[in-house]
């Protein structure tokens, strides 16, 4: 294997942009034709080694509009899909709600976490995946898999917590296991990342990815007080286990210190000021990171 392909499906965070029930600066520009922002579906990284089978990383809620809008993802026969798995890297709705769409007796495996897989057993609306079309296969932290033939990737646990709707009281932050996974890929010598939730940035973490030819980041927000300052909810960035962008202690700052080759904040907010040109985007940008969007193609070659 030489080269990988990567395609943003979704860039946004849960909810997406414009969020349905939200009218805020972002969710009102992005509904005006004519601001330049363009409507965002939710998180989700379709993945080739041949441009013909996929591998798509999350199943977002909007897994239907995703694949209309990626040509890619098409079917070529008249019962058909070129999408050969799907890995989850959370339980959250965002990245699972999307299964709910795939049900249609349709071929493909489904890889995740004993932690994932118990959420997902757990609710039995999950048994529409018929068995007998959609093998489940167990993924291990540290321990390599093929959700493609000639595709070898890595998963390992990120900080982070246990999905907003098994929360039980306050939940334990910065968790390290199976339920929140970062998802590493090598090809031809080179090294990519793809970790859209993030609480924390450790020095294990960060030397994981020191030096990585592509790294596409959580960029849920760009203040943690961000949402309780725009009037759209009450949480922190820290509360719903994600690092924030600015600060000395944010994702900017200290990645900027890795010498990764090409950085992309996925998993955007749709209060986060970084999807509309302003300091906070220039920032970014500044630093040579990128604002992923749907649509977003990488080959790493």
């Amino acid at each position: 294997m030489s080269k990988i392909r990567f395609l943003v499906l979704g860039a946004a965070a849960g909810g997406g942009l414009p969020q349905w029930n939200c009218n805020c600066a972002n969710c009102a520009a992005a509904r005006d034709p004519s601001s330049g922002l363009s409507p965002q579906t939710q998180s989700s990284l379709a993945v080739s080694v041949d441009g013909d089978n996929w591998a798509i990383f999350n199943a977002s809620p909007d897994i239907r509009q995703q694949i209309q809008q990626t040509p890619q993802l098409h079917p070529k026969a008249l019962r058909q899909s070129p999408i050969r798995s799907i890995v989850i890297t959370n339980a959250d709705v965002d990245h699972i709600g999307g299964l709910l769409t795939v049900r249609e007796k349709q071929p493909f495996k489904l890889f995740a976490t004993s932690a994932i897989e118990k959420v997902l057993d757990g609710n039995p609306i999950f048994r529409v995946l018929d068995p007998d079309h959609v093998t489940r296969q167990t993924i291990r932290l540290d321990s390599d898999f093929s959700p493609l033939e000639g595709l070898q990737v890595r998963i390992f646990a990120v900080p982070g917590k246990v999905a907003l709707f098994l929360e039980e009281g306050e939940p334990e932050l910065g968790l390290e296991g199976e339920q929140t996974i970062g998802v590493e890929f090598t090809a031809g010598g080179k090294r990519a990342y793809y970790i859209p939730g993030c609480a924390t940035l450790p020095d294990w973490l960060a030397e994981r990815i020191r030096g990585a030819d592509l790294v596409f980041f959580d960029g849920t927000l760009f203040a943690n007080d961000e949402m309780v300052k725009a009037g759209t909810g009450a949480k922190t960035g820290q509360r719903m286990g994600h690092m924030s962008i600015d600060g000395p202690d944010g994702s900017l700052a200290q990645l900027s210190s890795l010498n990764i080759g090409r950085l992309v904040y996925v998993h955007i907010n749709n209060t986060n000021p970084i999807w509309r040109n302003g300091p906070e985007r220039a920032a970014v940008e500044a630093a040579g990171f990128a604002v992923g969007c749907d649509g977003m193609e990488i080959e790493l070659a």
